[in-house]
């Protein structure tokens, strides 16, 4: 295996070394090939781990470093992320950046996208340096290497970003109905096109919010909810729901019929109520993620007294007196 190409992989390059990379991938289709088959990789590998695998996921992921150097062991790469705790995912990588020995001439940058299955989690760390968590169900859009005067990004779904600070480059994120601009911070986006409401939440520097009526910038502990075409800004009341990062899905005080919303597009189920009346039950607690919609329920089912039965054919779950 090229050295160069697994020094990268392992965040050992300079800026020169990367870019001199680069110039050799334009050149080189089997490098390419190469290159697009371990980012992909590496992209299964920074999918989070459960809280107590987290030394068995840390060991075999040293396992995949060293077998990438041995030709006959790659087909023993699933059963490393398998042992690992970590669920499949799905990178597609297209052409990677061209870029000519001219200065004169732009690169052309590849696209790629990362789609997080139901009841996962994923984190990335971007060419820049900054971090994404994305939540289950969630897509994020992202450039190879980011290049001219923007760092620019898409998401569906839900995804909590550690921007890497950059002056001259300004971190934009794009949802179906908003635009975020930030230099260096910490927030969460929660853009499901299925949801009734798009949230943007900062816990850490600024962001200016954007969308085809208005303009605004929030301040730390601040979030800004965009319904029926309208805005509303407020304070953060539950910090504990930024969890999710953990596998943690934290309710506080929440109404079960905005609970079931959620679990829906968390894990790809649609959930039925027969009595409406159920709807009004409040409820606050912590689930793991990795425990499933269906274990969630029931807990809550023994607290307010409903039964929880599943139609898996039909992926229905339904929830009776």
């Amino acid at each position: 295996m090229d050295e160069q190409l697994q020094n990268y992989f392992l965040g050992k390059l300079d800026e020169f070394e990367r870019t001199n990379l680069l110039r050799r991938l334009d050149s080189d289709s089997e490098l390419k090939k190469e290159f697009i088959r371990l980012q992909n990789i590496a992209g299964l590998s920074q999918l989070s781990k459960q809280a107590e695998n987290e030394k068995v996921g840390e060991e075999k992921y040293a396992q995949f470093i060293r077998r990438l150097n041995n030709e006959k062991h790659r087909h023993l790469l699933l059963n490393v992320f398998r042992y690992a705790a970590i669920a499949a995912l799905l990178i597609v990588s297209t052409v990677f950046v061209t870029i000519k020995m001219t200065k004169k001439e732009l690169p052309k940058i590849a696209m790629n996208s990362l789609y997080v299955p139901a009841g996962q989690r994923a984190r990335l760390s971007l060419q820049d340096g900054t971090e994404v968590w994305l939540n289950a169900q969630s897509t994020l859009t992202y450039p190879s290497y980011f290049a001219g005067s923007e760092r620019r990004v898409q998401v569906s779904g839900e995804a909590f970003f550690s921007v890497a600070k950059d002056a001259k480059k300004p971190f934009i994120v794009s949802t179906q109905s908003m635009e975020l601009k930030v230099l260096g911070t910490k927030f969460n986006v929660f853009s499901y096109p299925n949801a009734d409401f798009l949230r943007t939440s900062l816990l850490e520097g600024s962001v200016e919010v954007k969308t085809n009526n208005s303009k605004i910038v929030l301040k730390p502990n601040e979030q800004a909810t965009l319904r029926d075409g309208k805005m509303q800004i407020e304070k953060i009341s539950f910090q504990d729901y930024f969890l999710w990062r953990d596998g943690l899905y934290c309710f506080e005080n929440e109404r079960l019929i905005n609970i079931i919303k959620k679990l829906e597009l968390y894990y790809d189920v649609t959930i039925i109520v027969k009595d409406p009346k159920m709807f009004d039950v409040a409820y606050t607690g912590k689930f793991r993620q990795r425990d499933g919609v269906e274990e969630v329920l029931k807990i809550i089912g023994k607290i307010h007294q409903f039964h929880v039965t599943k139609d898996t054919e039909n992926n229905i779950i339904t929830l009776s007196k």
